[in-house]
């Protein structure tokens, strides 16, 4: 059995080959162009992706193909539907980088509401010719007593609402857009998006959750809400994140993810210095602890298939 791993080098420790397997064949990045992929995986009976996406096109020519194996909790690089046409199971890793995200996130909202990038600069360019022993500028807002507004409530937003109500912050769920009934314990999208301080995103990226933060939703929030995405880049619309910091409207952003990865270097947003921005490279997932739970995920997913007992099917 043939297993061929198209994004190798996006796990920077080497997954421990099964002992079943007769070839194992690791691609540090494959380029995401259908032939290359097809390629790739001519001869593969098991596929693992972290992010190369396997469209229609593709899977109609893999006819070997029966699994595949996404490295990650969001599996929105695979064709479900395409997947469940050809016989082919796909199974993701949910849950390993709860508490690296989650961690992740609330450094993200001490960083904007202490505006610790922006002190760390005037340390350097104003404090030296200070005339006191302190430089006021952007204010310091209180963490404790915040509204976080949490758009999912998977392993993920659950984790970063028990983080954040241990930090005695107001926690909300989101309602899912446009529903009209709302589940107990949720309130509904408008309310969260009016109430909350802080507005943080853990759903998976779908045709209903492409967008859902966008123009319209920043004008309806508090003037100087602040806004993390640790999802999925296109679940915002980065023009209009970026219109909202120039405004004022929004108070603050921390991006770990863009719609695009890796970014082109014009991307707007990239090409914004300002101090309430911040963005890192889709790195939140990846401490130490979740780099090891995501690797026994993958194991676990890999061999309880080649068992014939497949394990987190999600098509």
């Amino acid at each position: 059995m043939q297993i061929v791993f198209l994004d190798s080098d996006t796990i920077p420790t080497p997954l421990p080959v099964p002992d079943w397997v007769s070839k194992w064949v690791n691609l540090p990045a494959t380029p995401q162009d259908p032939e290359a992929v097809v390629k790739a995986l001519a001869e593969a009976d098991i596929c693992i992706t972290n992010k190369i996406k396997l469209t229609p096109t593709i899977l109609a020519q893999l006819p070997r193909l029966k699994f595949v194996c996404v490295a990650a909790t969001g599996y929105d690089c695979v064709d479900l539907q395409a997947c469940r046409e050809h016989g082919v199971v796909v199974s993701n890793v949910p849950g390993y980088s709860r508490q690296s995200v989650g961690e992740g996130v609330i450094g993200f909202i001490f960083s904007l509401r202490r505006a610790l990038p922006y002190y760390q600069t005037i340390a350097r360019q104003a404090w030296p010719e200070s005339p006191h022993f302190c430089v006021h500028g952007a204010p310091v807002l209180n963490v404790r007593g915040a509204t976080l507004g949490i758009f999912g409530r998977g392993a993920i937003g659950n984790e970063v609402a028990t983080l954040a109500q241990a930090l005695g912050m107001n926690v909300i769920f989101g309602e899912h857009r446009h529903r009209p009934e709302v589940r107990p314990g949720y309130v509904r999208f408008e309310t969260l998006l009016a109430q909350s301080d802080i507005i943080t995103l853990h759903c998976p990226l779908t045709e209903a959750t492409r967008g859902m933060i966008g123009q319209a939703e920043i004008a309806q929030m508090k003037r100087g809400a602040m806004l993390i995405n640790t999802a999925r880049g296109p679940l915002i619309n980065e023009q209009a994140v970026a219109d909202g910091l120039l405004s004022g409207q929004l108070g603050g952003v921390a991006l770990d993810v863009l719609a695009v990865e890796p970014p082109p270097a014009e991307n707007p947003l990239l090409q914004m210095h300002l101090p309430n921005l911040i963005i890192t490279p889709h790195i939140t997932w990846a401490n130490e602890h979740g780099m090891r739970s995501l690797m026994d995920g993958i194991s676990n997913n890999l061999n309880a298939f080649a068992q014939g007992k497949p394990v987190n099917v999600v098509s």
